[in-house]
């Protein structure tokens, strides 16, 4: 399997390179087995925070453009498409 290191207050973390999130989800679900096997947030839940996450992301480019051009962060093309719940269908979940 290949990993990218992400940083966080805390230091360097191991995220596995097809993920999506970043170092302080990857903590969490090393300590943290919330829903594993038995709890599973929903998928709604999922879309609600990607749709949100997305929204934020535009609007932080839109003000903060200097701070966007940095990696992991979201390119000036995705960030002109529009916030719409199927945005997440396929491998984002």
């Amino acid at each position: 399997m290949e990993y990218r290191i992400e940083h966080d207050s805390m230091g360097e973390v191991r995220v596995p390179a097809d993920k999506y999130w970043a170092a302080q989800t990857e903590r969490s679900r090393g300590n943290f087995p919330i829903g594993v096997g038995i709890e599973t947030m929903p998928r709604e839940i999922i879309r609600a925070f990607g749709i949100l996450k997305k929204a934020a992301a535009r609007a932080n480019h839109t003000l903060k453009p200097e701070k966007m051009n940095r990696p992991g962060r979201l390119s000036g093309e995705l960030r002109l498409l529009p916030v719409h719940p199927t945005d997440l269908a396929g491998s984002w979940h």
